[in-house]
């Protein structure tokens, strides 16, 4: 594997700062609040199933990145399979996960998931690709890969609340008139996904992850004003949408 996959969209966060994003990644919701929430989807959608299986079944993680999540994933699911454009990214969750028997990695698109139709019980995606409109060839793929009985979900920031919302929004806006998050609201309700809002925290071993953080995920300014208003807390208030649909 080299190089992104063809129709790849860049993500600058991870793409440029796998290291960083590591950081990232290891602050967001340490109480495992999003965890909890799919786990309890997925439950509802597996309840009834022939033979009791409670199981996640085939797990389709997303965007998986360096696979951060597949570990997790794994424990709960009969198998899992990670599509990632980014070939160097692709070889990391390689790497974290080659004592995972039930792991398999791939690199490809949302939108020409390598997998084949029907084959999926639980699709999962944090922060990569579904973010709105122009995403639909993505949702056509879930739809055809996630089998009847299915779920998937999709996590996204929630730029209407929280101080990480704020600055989220501040960065989003396009001199300086806010996004209009009804766009999205409406993209989603119109693809047959509801919501769950989730408050959450993200918990920092020390200040100079955090701002280092801060700095691949926001513009210059709001980083400035963000650390302004954090001082010396290593703990910031978040806020998600998880985004779900049962097929």
């Amino acid at each position: 594997m080299s190089g992104a996959y063809p129709g790849a969209i860049p993500s600058p966060n991870i793409w440029d700062y796998p290291e960083i994003y590591e950081v990232e990644n290891r602050a967001v919701d340490p109480d495992r609040v999003i965890e909890a929430a799919i786990a309890e989807l997925v439950a509802q959608s597996r309840a009834g199933l022939l033979g009791g299986d409670t199981t996640w079944g085939h797990v389709l993680d997303v965007g998986c990145g360096n696979g951060f999540h597949l570990p997790r994933l794994a424990e709960v699911a009969k198998r899992v399979t990670g599509v990632e454009p980014r070939a160097s990214l692709a070889a990391a969750a390689q790497h974290r996960t080659r004592h995972l028997s039930n792991v398999t990695i791939r690199q490809g698109v949302a939108q020409d998931l390598p997998v084949p139709s029907g084959s999926v019980d639980v699709a999962h995606a944090r922060w990569a690709y579904f973010f709105g409109p122009g995403c639909e060839p993505g949702l056509r793929e879930i739809d055809r890969v996630v089998r009847r009985g299915g779920l998937a979900v999709f996590l996204d920031h929630d730029s209407t609340r929280s101080e990480l919302g704020r600055w989220f929004a501040d960065g989003l806006a396009v001199d300086g008139i806010p996004r209009d998050v009804g766009t999205y609201e409406r993209f989603w309700a119109r693809n047959g996904f509801a919501r769950r809002s989730l408050d959450i925290r993200w918990q920092f071993e020390n200040a100079e992850d955090l701002a280092a953080v801060l700095r691949i995920e926001f513009p210059a300014e709001t980083v400035l004003r963000a650390l302004a208003e954090i001082g010396d807390r290593l703990e910031l208030e978040a806020a998600v949408n998880l985004w779900f649909r049962r097929y």
